[in-house]
């Protein structure tokens, strides 16, 4: 069997949603880290510190915009690739 052309959009459509897929550890260890910080936070002298805020903010937004920026990223890639190896083929 030889493949001869990839849909490049149906190719593209699978493969991001994967590449999200796969980012979603990745944020949810950001999320982990970004939790210790603010534990540690407190060591300026107010329960949660002056950034502590900030730090909590961090988090959940790396659960919401790197699964995102993986997949699109994904998307884009596999979509150049597939369009590429048609050329080729």
């Amino acid at each position: 069997m030889v493949i001869k052309r990839i849909a490049p959009l149906s190719a593209a459509k699978i493969a991001g949603l994967i590449y999200a897929l796969i980012g979603l550890p990745f944020a949810l260890l950001v999320w982990v880290v970004s939790l210790v910080g603010l534990g540690n936070a407190g060591l300026s002298g107010s329960p949660f510190g002056p950034g502590a805020g900030l730090v909590a903010g961090a988090g959940v937004a790396a659960v919401i915009i790197l699964p995102l920026i993986y997949g699109v990223t994904g998307f884009a890639m596999t979509l150049v690739g597939a369009w590429l190896y048609n050329l080729m083929a």
